[in-house]
């Protein structure tokens, strides 16, 4: 069977909630809103989609470490239908995007990137937060200091 691939880019409805499950595994869910604009006979149309997207593991514990309500998101991952009783009991069908990568979109803002170590035991000499929404539509370049950081050593090791 095919997985229903999807790649969509929108803004972060509300803040990215954390949860684990019985056997420590980590997810992050979240809302996404896609806006979709057109002109038909000379005016502007708009349309706003939502989207429900969970991350499972280091993902989705990186996005809730990383991602705020509003941040502008690249969102790849497959589409999921689950089923599920309502309190009154009815039965309700939604279809889900999980994620399999996730990263801010570098139209509009700036992020500084983080490496994680594999082991899970904190940054690796990256430097701070992997997701800051700093807003610059206006462009513009280089650090308010003038300085350029220098360029990192990484030995025997391959960046990335």
């Amino acid at each position: 069977m095919a997985d229903s691939t999807v790649t969509i880019v929108g803004n972060i409805t509300r803040d990215p909630e954390l949860r684990f499950t019985a056997g420590g595994k980590g997810i992050a869910s979240f809302g996404l809103a896609v806006n979709r604009r057109w002109q038909q006979n000379g005016e502007w149309q708009e349309k706003v989609s939502f989207f429900n997207v969970t991350a499972w593991d280091t993902l989705g514990e990186n996005i809730a470490a990383s991602l705020t309500k509003g941040t502008r998101v690249i969102v790849t991952g497959r589409l999921e239908q689950r089923e599920y009783e309502t309190k009154e009991g009815e039965k309700r069908n939604v279809v889900e995007i999980v994620a399999d990568e996730i990263g801010p979109s570098l139209r509009w803002a700036r992020a500084e990137v983080e490496r994680i170590s594999r082991d899970g035991g904190g940054n690796s000499g990256g430097s701070n937060s992997g997701g800051s929404n700093n807003s610059n539509a206006g462009g513009g370049g280089g650090s308010s200091s003038g300085s350029r950081a220098p360029d990192p050593v990484y030995g025997d090791e391959e960046p990335f």
